[in-house]
């Protein structure tokens, strides 16, 4: 289990460094996934597993478009552009790959094609340039905002699982939002000591980002993914207010609360102990604010 002290911890201090360090380790592949061991009687009739990870393979699978405005975001740095695109890119990919084929071996009847081809007409709409920073450093606080978010949202789905191989599954996922989340800390740590931007702005980036959490990608594959369940689970009668409300108090309940402050005080580069005096605030608009 990932813990806070793990994040705390040891981090490059030069993005060569932490691509490095993350290169080599193996990386898990499809292949060690055993969906023919899947215990169907665990899961399938769990509606709220299903909204959840119905709607984080939509998203995971529509990463490739937001990874080639990234990418480009990032041209004037190499090698920021070439880890982007060799590794970040493809391993948000698998994540969507391997949890398509864990819901559509849960819930065959579902049509995922249609339901994705609806999310994504509106979600490519939100995939542009201008919804990036245009501070690089600035972008690199976003992005880890964003991985802070990923890394709560795997690590609550992961405690919600009853089932042995999406427990595993869940598991490598969130594991690697936290290796993403050390890429992000890097990169920005070694921008900024190129030509450093104020903690004000920092802080400003952070709020930013963890504000529009609040209306995230999450919010706009589960109302498509609601919109295309068909018969399944039809027998419960529920509104899509009432789904969204259920699904989104079961991720605040369940956040892993000092993980995620860990995680989003690290950009501001803060002495420990004014990190320390800063944690118990924190901690109560992390709760509010990653509740998706």
């Amino acid at each position: 289990m990932t813990t806070a002290s793990e994040i705390h911890g040891r981090s490059a201090e030069g993005h060569q460094d932490a691509g490095e360090a993350v290169s080599a380790r193996h990386h898990w592949r499809l292949a060690d996934i055993d969906y023919a061991h899947i215990d169907h009687a665990a899961v399938a009739q769990d509606e709220d597993m299903f909204y959840l990870l119905m709607s984080a393979s939509f998203v995971e699978t529509g990463s490739d478009t937001y990874a080639a405005n990234l990418g480009a975001h990032y041209a004037r740095y190499p090698d920021i552009q070439q880890w982007l695109e060799d590794r970040w890119e493809h391993e948000e990919l698998q994540h969507g790959e391997s949890l398509r084929r864990y819901v559509e071996t849960v819930w065959p009847s579902f049509d995922w094609q249609k339901a994705y081809d609806s999310f994504f007409a509106e979600y490519s709409l939100l995939c542009t340039q201008e919804a990036l920073l245009e501070d690089p450093r600035l972008e690199m606080v976003a992005r880890c905002v964003v991985e802070t978010g990923t890394t709560a949202y795997y690590h609550t789905l992961r405690a919600l699982s009853n089932e042995p191989v999406l427990t595993g599954l869940l598991g490598h996922i969130r594991n690697d939002e936290v290796g993403h989340f050390k890429h992000f800390l890097a990169y920005f740590k070694s921008l900024q000591a190129q030509e450093p931007v104020g903690r004000l702005r920092i802080a400003q980036a952070l709020y930013s980002r963890l504000k529009e959490l609040r209306e995230s990608d999450s919010d706009v594959a589960l109302r498509h993914v609601y919109a295309h369940k068909g018969e399944l689970f039809s027998d419960r009668q529920r509104s899509f207010d009432a789904v969204a409300q259920r699904i989104y108090h079961l991720i605040s309940t369940g956040l892993p609360a000092q993980l995620a402050v860990q995680m989003l005080l690290k950009p501001m580069l803060l002495p420990p102990k004014l990190e320390s005096c800063l944690h118990r605030p924190i901690s109560r608009l992390a709760c509010r604010m990653l509740a998706y």
